[in-house]
């Protein structure tokens, strides 16, 4: 069920043991644009995505990802069936949402862990997509996951110390695992612990980008409004990197991306972001030909270049599929 309000309008979809929730804006019979937030965990938010599509021409929806934001359970009140928060079923989920509004494909975008989930979606379900436009690129591989979680401490070697000692692992037990582990533990006042040292962390790397001229900040670190919204996002978010994203071996991203050529892509990255380096976009790029990269001199990660630079590449998508003929209605 959903409600409608003008060209708004929002619902849940019945899904196992979850309730996703959806939101769409714009013209219902303009093309179809999804858009997949970060984290994993940080949720729509206020819904600033709305605003970069031409609600004439576009009809764009938005989903908070299992476990966090609007959907419900929420991750930390239903620890019993957090195996079931994987990237997998954050596919299917996304496909429940697909089918009840009805479309036969859409144009995919993502933000960060956003474009890894666009990414992985695509390859499960490559008919559903018309094209993907993602910024501040990622696949959440291992070395990507180490890099963030240590590699990059590098530039603030007094954080990772505290980073370290505050994950409590037990031996032989990665950083990230620790972190996971202790998260989703029975003593959620260990986990609020855990949730802050991480968020410390976070914001220690975040600190290391700035943009331009006037020194602002570029990250696009999640807002948090109390303790709650900050311990699901740390367990969400430490679940998945300790887990490769859920996607390892012959699933990862980068070795499979070949698959994709032939879909129309954008990548787009700020050249000083720190936490989740370029070389990834460029990794991508060349094995993808029908991929395009963008990178934004002077902005870290996700900036107001690159916001800017992904709705054009969708605006660019839209032409493109109307000079192929390609149809995004049933």
């Amino acid at each position: 069920m959903g409600n409608q309000q003008g060209q708004h309008r929002s619902g849940w979809v019945a899904v196992p043991h979850a309730r996703i929730y959806w939101e769409a804006s714009g013209n219902p019979a303009g093309i179809p644009v999804l858009y997949l937030h970060g984290g994993p965990g940080s949720s729509l938010g206020s819904g600033g995505y709305r605003r970069r599509h031409d609600p004439s021409r576009f009809f764009t929806v938005g989903i908070d990802q299992r476990g966090c934001g609007r959907s419900t359970p929420v991750v930390q009140d239903d620890l019993a069936h957090l195996h079931l928060n994987t990237t997998q079923q954050l596919i299917e989920d996304i496909e429940a949402v697909r089918a009840e509004l009805g479309f036969p494909a859409w144009i995919v975008t993502g933000l960060s862990w956003g474009s890894t989930l666009a990414m992985a979606y695509a390859l499960r379900h490559p008919d559903r997509v018309l094209g993907l436009a993602m910024a501040a690129v990622t696949t959440t591989s291992r070395a990507e996951i180490d890099w963030i979680t240590g590699g990059v401490g590098r530039f603030c070697p007094k954080a990772l110390e505290e980073f370290i000692r505050d994950a409590r692992a037990l031996p032989h037990e990665r950083t990230v695992e620790a972190y996971a582990r202790r998260l989703a533990g029975p003593d959620r006042t260990d986990a609020l612990a855990a949730a802050l040292a991480w968020d410390r962390w976070e914001s220690a790397v975040a600190a290391l980008e700035t943009a331009g001229p006037a020194g602002s900040k570029t990250s696009a670190a999640p807002r948090f409004d109390g303790e709650r919204s900050l311990v699901s996002f740390a367990l969400l978010v430490t679940r998945y990197w300790a887990q490769d994203g859920f996607l390892p071996g012959a699933e990862a991203i980068l070795p499979r991306i070949y698959e994709l050529n032939g879909i129309p892509a954008r990548l787009i990255h700020g050249r000083k972001d720190v936490g989740s380096p370029v070389d990834t976009a460029c990794k991508l790029h060349r094995l993808w030909p029908s991929s395009r990269l963008t990178v934004i001199d002077g902005e870290g990660h996700v900036g107001p270049k690159g916001l800017a630079a992904l709705a054009g590449a969708v605006e660019e998508m839209s032409a493109e599929l109307g000079s192929r003929g390609r149809s995004w209605r049933i």
